[in-house]
């Protein structure tokens, strides 16, 4: 553990005192090898801690970096909070005996399975390949996994996935018509071929065979593990250099403890960890580095969870990462906690442009503006005015900057926010300016920060269908139905000159994010026909100008409810929709549940089990058109409630087989419902991180 001049001084004193025979618990205390946690055991066996640095001390002292915590994928998470000490203590062993592993199988089977169901691994290993190649700063990573068999499978799961993405990239890249746009993709495709990957776990005696029964092949694996190139470098130093290919490889117990390769940012845990393991597992990813890529440094490592790891690291942080005051911040902070910095970021920096007299917003509220550069220069010739300001806006710039490099790549598909491009495009000209460089090259930067709403059209695993955000196009104005702001909205057509203008917007607003819901649920008829009714109400002459826009800000916040229901119902959209046909009238509580857990298993049935039903084109056949409808009625048969009468239980097949045959007959479905023509894709893509 680096640690500061005084701790250096007091560790060679204290080297001097271990050769006249210190208690061994004084020396791990230096180390940062926690023993037995916050009970301080060690401390009665062996005596007193000499110095402590904890997780916090040194995050303080910028010893490491800052980590971020992100679950994702949470369909998948295990919930099992009981689980024994014993099951943990068997998973540190790599090298299971038989006894160890007969245990295993038998007393934790139950667990052992659902963490390693095909269907979760293969949501995992497209999550990893949309995640990888899309963060800010692209450091290696490590995916952790719950034995020696598991790493192998998600190895080949990610490759497959991989080839897959780096193929869907290149058909993309073709039919982009912006240049900016065009090359985003372009570099995530040069990332991806770049990327070399490897499994590394410890050899066993007869792996071979074990691994060939489960129909996998470990000698490629084993060879890569064991080779020593040209110059003599093996697997681990390749991936201590930063510089070298190897990016991702997968592990479940080896490079876990003891082992630093400081350009190491993410770590995929999906393997159950605990107390001191735990955290010398996340401490992988905590290093300071000076290693840039692309321009961007560490700032920060992200832990991403799919094991729901975090109920245990909370213990584990008051443990060890704490010290004794447990009321001090957390040392690992919630990824999501970097879009509240990002937007206070965004908020405190306007305020300081304004005081200065400089309106960024106004770049963004005034059509057109991005392309007055003269706006621009005014607002550099103000920073100029002074070193102070200059000095004070670049750390405004750089915070925000590395706020946004670090909440990649979930911001890509948060909605767009343009402040970021205006803060960073000002940053420009001022550089250029200072630096005597043709502003001419500013220039050219124009398009590229305009293209970001277009660069983030491609949101991967955890995308809703359609844009979350509508640009006005008078005003410039962007409205977000998530983030809208009611209050300011009755404020603003208060003091507007023009309301009908105003009027016109928020309801061209609505029609556009109706008709995206639209296409997400056909069950929503009931909102078109109420927007329909209030328009024709004022049209008629039946309503006042501002009670019209009252009513259409009354219904919006209707829409917003509408829009976040499926959330509250603990469904996916696709699920809510099958729900929403699924349900009758005057359902109990117990009702609900059924027909909720129906309209699950109906779409897991539908797209994820190996036996496929979806095949390529069912709805042309009359063989697969029956398997399908078959399908229908035997999840429906098992999981709706005994008080479903044989007419309403055949009215709800055949309304369900009839809403997934037109989406899969669609000529060009929306791509929430592209799983029904094929199947492919999972349910997944549609989740929001």
């Amino acid at each position: 553990m680096v640690v500061d001049e005084a701790h250096r001084t007091q560790y060679k004193a204290f080297g001097e005192n271990m050769r006249k025979g210190l208690p061994k618990a004084q020396y791990y205390a230096f180390t940062g090898t926690p023993l037995l946690g916050k009970e301080r055991k060690t401390n009665a066996w062996f005596g007193g801690y000499v110095s402590e640095y904890n997780f916090r001390q040194s995050i303080d002292d910028e010893a490491t970096v800052t980590l971020c915590y992100n679950k994702r994928v949470p369909e998948v998470l295990i919930q099992n909070d009981n689980l024994s000490d014993e099951f943990y203590q068997i998973l540190e062993d790599e090298n299971l005996d038989e006894k160890a592993q007969e245990k295993l199988e038998k007393e934790f089977a139950t667990e052992v399975e659902i963490i390693k169901r095909d269907d979760r691994l293969e949501t995992i290993a497209k999550d990893i390949v949309y995640h990888f190649p899309r963060r800010g700063y692209l450091g290696k990573g490590m995916v952790i996994s719950i034995d020696k068999f598991t790493s192998v499978r998600m190895y080949d799961k990610v490759q497959k996935h991989w080839k897959a993405e780096m193929k869907r990239l290149v058909g993309e890249i073709h039919k982009m018509t912006s240049d900016p746009a065009r090359q985003h993709l372009q570099n995530i495709l040069d990332y991806m071929r770049r990327v070399e990957m490897a499994v590394v776990i410890s050899e066993d005696a007869g792996e071979e065979e074990k691994f060939e029964k489960l129909g996998l092949d470990i000698r490629t694996h084993r060879k890569k593990i064991n080779k020593i190139d040209d110059n003599g470098h093996d697997i681990e130093y390749r991936f201590k250099n930063p510089q070298d290919p190897l990016q991702l490889v997968f592990v479940c117990s080896m490079w876990l403890t003891g082992f630093d390769a400081p350009t190491v940012s993410t770590l995929y845990l999906d393997k159950p960890m605990k107390d001191h393991t735990l955290m010398q597992t996340i401490a992988r990813a905590n290093r300071v580095t000076s290693f840039a890529i692309n321009g961007k440094k560490k700032e920060n490592g992200e832990v991403v969870d799919y094991y729901n790891v975090f109920r245990n690291m909370r213990k584990a942080l008051k443990d060890y990462g704490l010290g004794n005051n447990e009321k001090e911040n957390a040392p690992v902070q919630d990824k999501s906690t970097l879009f509240a910095l990002l937007d206070d970021a965004l908020l405190q920096g306007t305020i300081y442009c304004k005081g200065l007299g400089i309106n960024l917003e106004e770049v963004i509220s005034t059509g057109g503006a991005f392309n007055k550069i003269t706006l621009f220069e005014e607002f550099a010739n103000k920073l100029l005015e002074k070193d102070t300001y200059r000095k004070e806006y670049y750390v405004y710039e750089n915070t925000i900057s590395s706020l946004y490099e670090a909440c990649k790549p979930e911001i890509l598909t948060e909605g767009y926010k343009p402040l970021i491009s205006v803060f960073q495009y000002l940053r420009g000209v001022v550089d250029e300016i200072i630096n005597q460089a043709d502003i001419e090259a500013t220039k050219n930067r124009i398009s590229e920060l305009l293209d970001q709403s277009v660069v983030t059209a491609n949101p991967g695993l955890f995308a809703s269908s359609g844009a979350a955000t509508f640009q006005i196009s008078k005003t410039g104005k962007i409205l977000d139905l998530a983030k809208i702001d009611m209050d300011k909205l009755r404020q603003e057509f208060k003091e507007a000159k023009y309301k009908n203008i105003e009027i016109a917007d928020l309801r061209g607003f609505l029609e556009h994010k109706l008709e995206m819901m639209l296409k997400e649920n056909t069950t929503r008829t009931n909102f078109a026909e109420h927007l329909e009714a209030i328009i024709e109400k004022y049209n008629s002459g039946g309503a006042e100008t501002e009670n019209y826009f009252t009513e259409l800000l009354k219904y919006t916040e209707e829409l917003k409810d509408e829009d976040e229901r499926h959330i509250r119902e603990g469904l996916s959209k696709n699920e809510l929709e099958l729900y929403d046909i699924l349900k009758k009238e005057k359902m109990t509580k117990a009702e609900e549940i059924k027909v909720k857990n129906a309209a699950k298993h109906l779409l897991q049935r539908l797209i994820d089990e190996k036996q496929k039903v979806l095949v390529q084109d069912w709805f042309k056949d009359s063989q697969t058109r029956i398997k399908v409808h078959s399908a229908i009625d035997d999840v429906l048969d098992k999981e709706l409630p005994e008080s479903y009468s044989k007419d309403l239980f055949h009215k709800k097949s055949i309304s369900v087989y009839e809403l997934i045959f037109n989406y899969a007959a669609m000529p060009n479905p929306p791509e929430i419902k592209a799983i029904y023509h094929t199947g492919y894709g999972g349910e997944m893509q549609q989740y929001h991180a």
